[in-house]
């Protein structure tokens, strides 16, 4: 977390930008000098350049970035509720219908459609598919219709919603609970946290979004967020399905509509995600999300 220190210095006032830093088990310090005895409004300039120094997170947003984001959520804020309700079901149809599909899923957009909206059910699909579209709707109506933020209890529980029914017997004990397995990522050289350092691991990813939720934009709190918990892997199945839809919940959580990443565009979804996960590169990912927002035919 960044804060400001101030060392006196006889009658000097001298004013620090500070960061905790972490090099393998021990914890420092870094410092960016301010100034000395600034006023309210020199500290708070300097506090800023200083900011962006010290975590790239602060200025990893461009001004146009910011103009195009704040042109989204006017949109957004201005969509009449009487719409709402048509929205609310061609948004959830093409987000279930997409978050699944990157995981597998079979059910084509109007299958997932008619199932969600009409109880239809699609006789030459597997019943595992069936459900996971199920339970996605109901994960997702579950924060759409609550007051609930991140937490480990929400994590635990969408967990649980989004995997009842769908995984083998032998698995069930792992549903709505960080898995006390080890998971291995196909396609990747780089293997998910032992299941000993998960609880630890969420902990201080949770502990992050809370201390940065209001300090940095949403968009980007929301990429990190996504990217740590894909790092994080915390359970036995579902990790794309559940922070996805947390990923959203923060976004919703700030006023801006929910991102939908299509099916067709996974790989590129991957691609990002990669960059974030193996090197800390955010920046691509936070651009597709930009764009993904823009393109939104349907906003929620």
């Amino acid at each position: 977390m960044v804060y400001t220190e101030v060392q006196v210095k006889g009658r000097k006032r001298a004013y620090y930008r500070t960061i905790s830093v972490r090099n393998g088990d021990k914890v420092g310090k870094k410092r960016v000098f301010l100034g000395s005895d600034l006023d309210e409004e020199e500290l708070h300039m300097a506090e800023k350049r200083a900011d962006s120094e010290l975590d790239p997170l602060n200025g990893l947003l461009t001004g146009e970035d910011h103009r195009r984001l704040e042109r989204i959520r006017k949109v957004y804020r201005t969509l009449p509720a009487s719409t709402y309700g048509n929205r609310y079901e061609s948004f959830i149809s093409s987000f279930t219908h997409d978050s699944t599909a990157i995981e597998g899923n079979t059910l084509t957009l109007k299958e997932t459609g008619s199932l969600l909206f009409d109880s239809l059910s699609p006789s030459s699909r597997p019943m595992k598919d069936i459900m996971e579209v199920l339970n996605h709707r109901e994960a997702l109506d579950h924060i759409l219709r609550s007051e609930c933020d991140n937490s480990k209890e929400l994590v635990l529980e969408l967990h649980g919603m989004m995997m009842k029914g769908t995984l083998d017997a032998g698995l069930n004990d792992q549903i709505g609970k960080y898995r006390t397995y080890q998971v291995y990522i196909r396609g990747t050289d780089w293997m998910p946290p032992s299941p000993k350092d998960v609880p630890r691991d969420m902990a201080t990813l949770l502990r992050w979004y809370s201390r940065n939720r209001k300090r940095l934009h949403p968009v980007v709190v929301a990429a990190y967020f996504h990217v740590g918990f894909e790092i994080i892997h915390p359970f036995v199945d579902g990790n794309g399905r559940v922070g996805r839809l947390l990923m959203d919940l923060i976004l919703h959580r700030e006023g801006y509509p929910m991102v939908n990443i299509p099916n067709t565009r996974k790989n590129e979804y991957y691609d990002h995600l990669e960059r974030g996960q193996l090197d800390g590169v955010l920046r691509p990912f936070v651009s597709f999300l930009i764009e993904l927002m823009e393109k939104n035919k349907v906003m929620i």
